[in-house]
């Protein structure tokens, strides 16, 4: 009898597994359903795009104009500070140098001495040419009293010429604006000693454009005409867009130097170093434009359909493009994939 108790409590246990297993084998499983791709459907396919470099640019104009000292001297007072915008031709300082009073003056006077001599022979003659015309003096004393005339005459015009060349001399004290434009820099304060040539300000000159510094490596790439890019660039390749207009014909330290123009650059700060981008050449991308793209927690995801409509949520690796509203895959597709838009979550 204990022997046989518990054989027919495992028989019992037995026949229920079995019983359970049927009953669950008796149930069907739901399979698992797909998604289907909703949305505008885009086919990726290789484009060229350009390649863009990081270079160093500065705001600057096309040419810096000098204002230079002429005469030595006091700069007696300067008219305009840094920032200040000039006309050509306006007064913007003032040298003066005292020696030169004192020469005009010396000249007034010679001047002055020289034309009372020749009022006095210019009396002489006309009493020579008196006694002359009535037979008392020869004709040799008529020609010395006009020579003396003469010689008088000449010392007074050599005296004045002299008075004028000073006071002209002094005239160049002025300093002008050598062109319209800002004034970047007027650093020498009134009441110090200058020098002929001594710079006295720096005034723009030309149009505001963006200086570029290109590594020597680019020059072969990079041509009059091509695209440059400043100021926020992000994945919908916003930023300011301009074009180089002139290459210089030298390298420098490695560098080479490339004027671009750039509607609408700020001048008011001429020698603000920008970032810049700068169109050299180009390569095979995979361009698709940003809206396909979500990105969630810093990783970018883009949903591919598959051949049977499934969807798939791909993490790709992605960089800003310059054309505006795209943005170019770098990894995780391929060309010929086929993106659904608004299903990535």
């Amino acid at each position: 009898m204990r022997m046989g108790g518990p054989r027919i409590g495992l028989a019992g246990a037995a026949l229920a597994v079995t019983i359970l297993l049927a009953s669950c084998g008796s149930e069907t499983i739901a399979p698992q359903t797909k998604s289907a791709a909703k949305g505008p459907i885009l086919t990726v396919q290789q484009a060229n795009a350009p390649t863009w470099a990081s270079v160093s640019a500065e705001v600057s104009t096309v040419d810096q104009a000098q204002a230079l000292a002429r005469i030595p001297g006091i700069l007696s007072k300067v008219t305009v500070k840094d920032g200040d915008y000039v006309k050509k031709g306006q007064l913007i300082a003032r040298i003066v140098d005292s020696q030169l009073g004192y020469q005009s003056g010396a000249y007034g006077a010679q001047a002055a001495a020289a034309q009372a001599q020749a009022a006095q022979a210019k009396a002489d003659l006309s009493r020579t040419q008196f006694l002359y015309n009535n037979g008392v003096y020869s004709k040799a004393r008529l020609e010395q009293a006009q020579a003396a005339a003469s010689a008088a005459a000449a010392q007074v015009r050599a005296a004045q010429q002299q008075q004028s060349a000073v006071k002209a001399v002094a005239g160049q004290g002025a300093v002008l604006a050598p062109s319209t434009g800002r004034v970047l820099n007027a650093d020498v304060p009134a009441g110090s000693a200058v020098a002929p040539g001594m710079s006295i300000a720096t005034i723009t000159s030309g149009p505001v454009i963006l200086r570029l510094d290109l590594p020597e490596s680019l020059v072969g790439q990079v041509r009059v005409g091509s695209a440059v890019v400043t100021g926020d660039i992000n994945s919908n390749g916003q930023g300011e867009r301009g074009a180089i207009t002139k290459i210089y014909p030298s390298v420098n330290s490695g560098q080479v130097r490339a004027d671009a123009t750039m509607p609408g650059l700020d001048g008011s700060l001429i020698g603000r170093r920008v970032a810049a981008k700068v169109e050299a050449g180009s390569h095979t991308a995979l361009l698709v434009p940003a809206k396909y793209v979500t990105t969630r927690f810093g990783i970018d995801y883009v949903s591919v359909r598959g051949p049977k409509g499934e969807l798939a949520t791909v993490p790709v690796q992605t960089s800003p493009s310059m054309e505006k509203g795209m943005v170019e895959i770098l990894s995780g597709i391929s060309a010929g994939d086929r993106l659904v838009l608004g299903t990535s979550k």
